[in-house]
Formats: structure tokens, sequence, C-alpha cells
């Protein structure tokens, strides 16, 4: 077994970090000297970035933003209410309920041998563009249904978005219907009702 010795690399290493140990004395004079360094190097460093003309890394001066002092009118109305509103089912647009119906009948229609590509481009005309790439990636071959069996029928209705149940052969559907732009409402997404 070697024996420990004071000899060596790994001994003067040992003594150089000892050193500041043995007194309480010397440990404070090391860690002055080594704040002293610390702070040297940093103002050199500012001293040199501002000599050069460009600060390297600092963000510069935010500017001044004038400030606005709105006056409250004397008649303030309170703000609207953020819950949305619901509507009776009796109000929901028959445009968006044809939508539904038509969305859905080409959800079902997948004869064998169409692409997904093929399937989603006739799910287009009524489905909003950002559910497109969704649809685009599913398999018409894993759609369990083959015909629509019922007319829609609206479960929620809302100013600008109503959820419709569309029965088929093989599930329900729920469809969200949304309004995005005058008259104009698309499929924003299924699932199978509860």
């Amino acid at each position: 077994m070697p024996i420990r010795t004071r000899r060596g690399r790994s001994g003067a290493y040992r003594g150089l970090w000892e050193w500041p140990l043995h007194s309480p004395v010397r440990f404070v004079v090391v860690l002055v000297l080594l704040a002293g360094v610390v702070a040297g190097v940093a103002y050199v460093g500012t001293w040199a970035s501002s000599r050069s003309g460009h600060t390297s890394g600092a963000l510069a001066p935010v500017p001044d933003v004038p400030t606005v002092t709105a006056v409250p009118s004397a008649a303030a109305s309170p703000p609207p209410e953020l819950t949305p509103a619901n509507l009776p089912l009796s109000a929901a647009p028959q445009a968006a309920l044809g939508v539904a119906q038509r969305w859905a009948t080409a959800w079902a229609d997948h004869p064998a041998g169409v692409t997904g590509a093929q399937w989603s481009q006739r799910l287009a005309p009524y489905t909003t563009d950002e559910y497109l790439p969704v649809l685009a990636s599913v398999d018409p071959a894993n759609v369990p249904s083959s015909r629509v069996t019922g007319p829609p029928r609206a479960v929620e209705v809302h100013p600008d978005s109503l959820r419709v149940d569309v029965p088929t052969d093989a599930v329900t559907l729920q469809l969200l219907v949304v309004q995005v732009g005058a008259g104009d409402w698309r499929v924003a997404g299924y699932d199978r009702a509860s």
C-alpha cells in the first residue's frame, strides 16, 4: 500500500490549498486579495470597452416613454362580463346546421382506396383552415361510419359557435361549428358524442 507523502505534484497542490486554511488571518488575507483581483479585472474590462467605443453584450439605454394619463368620463359603464352567452337551441342558425350535415356526409364517405389527401379535400369547403392539417393526418380507413342516418341537432348554441350532434350508422359525431365570417360557418373540430 502506498504511503501518502507531501512530495510530488499532488503534494504541491495540496500545500497551496491548505496554506490559507492554517489560520483565520491567512484566510481573510486570501479572500481580500481574491476580491481585489476580481474587481481589478472587472474595472479593466469596462475601461477597455469604453475606450473601444462600443459595449459588447450590454443593453442599449431605454428611451424615455411619454406617460399618458386617462381621464375617466363621468358616465363610464362597467366592462361587459367575459362569460360566453348561451342561446336557446332553437336559435341555432340553419346555415350552420347545413354545414354540419354536409361535413358529416363528406366525413362518412370514404370508399376503399381513397387517400387521406383526397378525403380531407372533400371536407375542405366545410372546415376551418386551422383544422385542415389535423384532418389530413387522419387515415380514412379508420373512420368507422359509412353514412349519416339522421338530421343534425344543436346541443349547445353561442353567438359565434355551436355544438351539433350528427348521427351516423356507427357513432354519433359531435361537431364544433364556428362562424369565420359573416354567414360563413365551418367545422373546427369533431369528437364522438358522449
